[in-house]
């Protein structure tokens, strides 16, 4: 009985171990795929040609995510992968808004991964989503994201934000991340 529960025992530590292992590069970044593979057949979704966005636009904004796709523990030795999700939420009831821009950055600063060769259109109301799996440690601690928004009227500002979570064994963390405003394009007058 006593050996069963050292087995069980070490089971458990073990799992709980391999949950905390670091990542190989090897694993990332996930492969090109085009803004029409990605975002086509989501609902409020469009994918645009570049032709369409050729209008003034009246409003826009780059924004800087931070993201962290790995977190260190009190041993500096081990690292916590965590999964990314970066949420993209037109607020605005009458109006669609255009991102220009969405692309991923590691702790370095080089880009590891533009999600658009097209522009997409968010429809009133309608979010869309990046999903970063936790085996791909690319982007490090100091991971983010830079995204350019426009729109051709006048708008509520998106939300735009980063949910990391983890759970390994009976342990769990997530924790919300805001976008922060790095550039805004004025209004023409």
């Amino acid at each position: 009985m006593a050996s069963l529960k050292k087995v069980a025992l070490l089971g458990a530590a073990l799992a709980m171990l391999s949950a905390c292992t670091a990542q190989t590069a090897a694993n990332s970044p996930a492969p090109s795929v085009s803004a029409q593979q990605r975002f086509a057949g989501r609902p409020g979704v469009a994918v645009l040609a570049a032709a369409d966005t050729s209008a003034a636009p009246v409003q826009g904004q780059t924004l800087y995510v931070p993201v962290y796709s790995e977190i260190v523990d009190a041993n500096p030795e081990r690292r916590f992968q965590l999964t990314v999700t970066l949420s993209l939420r037109n607020t605005d009831r009458d109006q669609p808004i255009v991102i220009t821009t969405l692309d991923y950055y590691n702790s370095g600063g080089d880009r590891v991964i533009a999600y658009l060769d097209q522009p997409i259109q968010l429809a009133p109301l309608a979010s869309t989503e990046v999903v970063i799996d936790r085996s791909d440690v690319a982007g490090g601690v100091g991971a983010n994201f830079i995204v350019q928004w426009q729109s051709a009227a006048a708008v509520s500002d998106p939300v735009i934000e980063a949910v990391m979570i983890s759970s390994a064994s009976q342990q769990g963390m997530s924790f919300v991340s805001p976008a922060r405003v790095i550039e805004t394009l004025p209004p023409e007058e």
